[in-house]
């Protein structure tokens, strides 16, 4: 395993709509590498991004505290995606249907000299 450490921070940002979690760790430089710095902070993970959706006052329940208005459920999503393709059978019999009344209106009529050479 890695080299362990003990001094670490956890940094959490509201940002975009998103909480963005990072972990860094302190480092504190020696000898020549120091070079009047003190302290530095190197980004050590796990790096992660959280898209809250709903957030209650209790642990799975009570009143709603917050609720993001643009969060769409999948399962709309889904049931959009069947509305549009519900009538996609109809509208596929419906063109063979038009395919052979045009094909009966305009099909040709028999050749005169068909049988000329007979």
């Amino acid at each position: 395993s890695g080299d362990r450490f003990l001094d670490h921070i956890f940094a959490f940002y509201w940002e975009d709509g998103r909480v963005w979690f990072r972990n860094y760790q302190i480092t504190f430089p020696e000898g020549k590498e120091a070079g009047g710095r003190r302290a530095q902070l190197s980004e050590t993970g796990p790096r992660l991004c959280l898209h809250p959706i709903k957030i209650f006052a209790g642990a799975f329940g009570g009143p709603t505290l917050y609720d993001d208005p643009t969060y769409v459920s999948p399962n709309i999503v889904r049931r959009e995606d069947k509305k549009k393709d519900q009538g996609k059978y109809q509208r596929k019999v419906e063109k063979k249907a038009d395919r052979k009344a045009h094909a009966r209106m305009n099909s040709l009529k028999p050749d005169e000299l068909e049988d000329w050479n007979a």
